[in-house]
């Protein structure tokens, strides 16, 4: 496949980054495909919670459609939808098993699934929840893009029916993303929407260790956390914090902690875009641990990884500065040469390329299921 590619994304959410980590790797990637020439259409349905937070509701570098009826949208679009190179839907797009039944009527030159929450959808599946994706509808896309590699692509194929199964990790925007020259105000600084199974790692590396040093200063960023959360008076809150507004968050903390999701962690190699975006700006990272870690960052070399509060307290109190910067530059370095969207995007390419137009003949299209 050579030449400009015109793609079809149905995706969460590009407009909005309100309690979801979806949008950043989005507007990565296709950031990555436009400076590459390539051509992307992607279709959000319009939902309130995302409506009222839009900080992204017309981008310059792809065509964003909003839709509220998919009968509707498959009408209004089913050109665009036939005529693209390749369709991507994404995990957890709102009534998603009938989005996908949907298109693939249509049957598109090449269907693939982008699943940004690998390890919850297999969970999902594992319990028979089938919110936005069922176990009939895996053989139905070319490919299987997954968030997580490592063990679980093989997991998809073998025990899931996926055709193919490849990483695609997600990335960050290194034009957006990189040290703003701001003087340090926090120690260690956290962003991420609250989630009950994230919570007890966040109590113990740096809610813990900000009651443990009270003369520094943490902070927390992110929406949805419960009112009785008993934060010390030295961690800020923040309860939303937009995309512009990363790059100096980052930028002003001597460290950045990055939590990971049980199911991620059960999976391992689900590398949370936050490690990324933080790399990207030379903020040195604390991570919780999981297998998979060190094929992204070394261990004390491009990362501090902390399993107990004391590993936090001794990273935030013993290294001189010397130390962070040599942490900061090697991260920074792995970042820039493989994880940012120009790279992710040339890696979609590369593997879209690989599926000759015309496999729609052998898909196995499932039986439509109602919304």
């Amino acid at each position: 496949m050579t030449g400009s590619l015109n793609i079809v994304i149905f995706g969460l959410s590009l407009s909005s980054s309100w309690g979801n980590g979806h949008a950043t790797t989005y507007r990565a990637l296709i950031r990555g495909l436009n400076a590459e020439g390539h051509r992307v259409s992607f279709l959000e349905r319009d939902v309130p919670w995302y409506a009222s937070n839009r900080d992204l509701p017309k981008p310059d570098f792809c065509r964003l459609i909003y839709y509220n009826d998919i009968g509707e949208m498959i009408e209004n679009h089913a050109g665009l939808i036939k005529a693209a190179d390749a369709v991507i839907v994404g995990s957890y797009v709102p009534s998603g098993v009938t989005v996908i039944d949907a298109v693939a009527a249509l049957q598109p030159r090449r269907l693939c699934f982008y699943d940004i929450d690998t390890p919850v959808t297999l969970a999902k599946l594992d319990r028979n929840d089938e919110e936005y994706l069922t176990r009939q509808q895996l053989p139905v896309f070319d490919t299987y893009f997954s968030f997580s590699g490592g063990d679980v692509l093989a997991k998809l194929e073998r025990c899931y029916g996926a055709r193919k199964a490849l990483a695609l990790y997600c990335s960050v925007d290194a034009s957006r993303y990189r040290a703003t020259g701001e003087a340090f105000h926090w120690d260690l600084g956290y962003l991420g929407t609250y989630s009950p199974d994230r919570q007890p790692t966040l109590e113990r590396l740096l809610i813990e260790p900000a009651r443990r040093l009270p003369h520094l200063c943490f902070a927390v960023a992110g929406p949805q956390y419960p009112e009785h959360i008993a934060w010390p008076s030295n961690v800020e809150r923040i309860e939303h914090l937009p995309p512009a507004d990363h790059a100096s968050f980052y930028s002003r903390q001597r460290f950045t902690l990055n939590v990971t999701r049980s199911d991620m962690i059960a999976a391992g190699w689900s590398p949370s875009v936050r490690l990324f975006e933080a790399a990207a700006c030379g903020t040195p990272i604390i991570s919780d641990a999981w297998r998979g870690l060190d094929e992204f960052f070394t261990e004390n070399e491009a990362i501090i990884v902390a399993r107990r509060s004391e590993d936090v307290v001794e990273a935030l109190t013993r290294l001189n500065s010397a130390e962070l910067r040599a942490l900061a530059s090697a991260a920074q370095a792995k970042v820039m040469q493989r994880h940012t969207g120009k790279v992710r995007a040339q890696e979609l390419v590369s593997a879209l390329g690989e599926l000759p137009e015309g496999m729609r003949d052998t898909r196995s299209t499932p039986q439509p299921i109602s919304a």
